[in-house]
């Protein structure tokens, strides 16, 4: 029988976590092909999308609270088999950085160390069993072309992320937006995904209203928002190009095979690469501070309220040619990703101080790109 490995992938809920978790899987299965694969994920994340992954033959939601370092795991551990012949874990468990701020997945990794069996490890490395970085997979989506009526080019609208509103540019930078894009692709169908609805999963932190006043200013828009998730990818999956901030959302969107247009900045800089191509436009940094992990946020500007210097109007005013530029390029399939990723990297690397260790991505292929 082949050896059973578990990608113990317990992280915060938000969806690109998802992604990072099948995209280790995959690094293991194209390692070895004959190895059966298993993960487990936090219970109110997008379990769903592992169907698509057919090198995933198990998925075990885990009910974990993040914040709860007191909290007894052996419920959950027992919806899990105990036996396997490996287990990789997402390396954030044992980060003493990350322990500290989610005490929760710390007695996680800790009760989950001490119960599985088998030789153990860390996701994305070579030990203990072989894993073969920077493999580029897709999602098995079929794409849903049902949804669009005219044969001019499809763009997929993500006005928001999950973090607070003030991360998002405001409604009248998207109506910015969407008039120059509109004005560019006059033939364009555009869609908007998102979801408004509240449970227990993360949500869009953008409100009907405002939604419905892109919507008023977009010609031939569709609406999607608080469809199904997998039926919202199915949709973006026919579409030439997403536009968003950063999100988990523009991750699984390239895991479709749907290549991304990201309005950079804000916290976190992409860092998942997959063999579709891409463009980030990303904000002058002197002027709109941005990327600040784990640090301090930059101070907010008022901007229709509270907004990031990165998310403001003035920012979007100052790359609205690179945005609808950019844009067009992809939909068009001028852009190859190799390209794409060094011309990335070497456009990041100032940012990180000029060393190329600074560029993080899963399987370091942004720092590579450069060599």
């Amino acid at each position: 029988m082949s050896d059973r490995l578990l990608v113990n992938f317990v992280y915060c809920q938000q969806i690109g976590h998802v992604v990072e978790a099948l995209h280790y899987a995959n690094g293991y299965h194209a390692a070895d092909p004959s190895r059966r694969i298993s993960v487990t994920l936090i219970e109110n994340t997008a379990t769903e999308l592992t169907r698509y992954a057919d090198f995933v033959e198990e998925t075990y939601p885990v009910p974990v609270d993040i914040f709860d370092g007191a909290a007894d795991h052996s419920a959950a551990l027992a919806g899990v088999p105990s036996t396997w012949d490996a287990v990789v874990s997402d390396f954030r468990g044992a980060d003493p950085a990350q322990r500290a701020i989610f005490p929760g997945l710390a007695s996680w990794f800790d009760a989950s160390t001490a119960h599985f069996s088998g030789q153990k490890g860390f996701a994305g490395f070579r030990k203990p069993v072989p894993y073969s970085p920077g493999e580029h997979w897709r999602l098995a989506v079929q794409p849903d072309h049902t949804r669009f009526a005219g044969e001019g080019p499809r763009i997929a609208i993500l006005p928001a992320g999950s973090a607070p509103r003030s991360f998002y540019p405001s409604v009248a930078s998207w109506e910015l937006v969407l008039d120059a894009l509109a004005l560019r692709f006059p033939a364009a169908t555009f869609c908007l995904v998102g979801k408004l609805r509240a449970d227990a999963r993360t949500s869009t932190s953008v409100t009907r209203a405002e939604l419905d006043r892109m919507l008023a200013v977009t010609p031939n828009a569709i609406d999607l928002v608080d469809e199904p998730l997998t039926a919202q990818l199915a949709a973006v999956a026919a579409c030439d190009v997403l536009v968003s901030p950063h999100s988990g959302f523009g991750m699984i969107a390239l895991a479709a095979g749907t290549p991304w247009l990201t309005i950079g900045g804000n916290r976190w800089p992409e860092y998942f690469f997959n063999g579709v191509p891409f463009h980030t436009v990303i904000p002058d940094v002197s002027r709109f501070p941005c990327y600040t992990l784990m640090t301090a946020d930059p101070p907010v500007v008022d901007d229709d309220g509270e907004r990031s210097p990165s998310m403001s109007r003035t920012r979007l005013e100052a790359d609205l040619d690179e945005i609808v530029e950019s844009t067009a390029a992809l939909v068009a399939g001028r852009v190859d990703y190799a390209t794409a990723l060094k011309d990335h990297a070497t456009r990041m690397l100032p940012i990180v101080g000029g060393d190329p260790a600074h560029l993080w991505s899963i399987d370091n292929v942004l720092a590579e790109s450069l060599a």
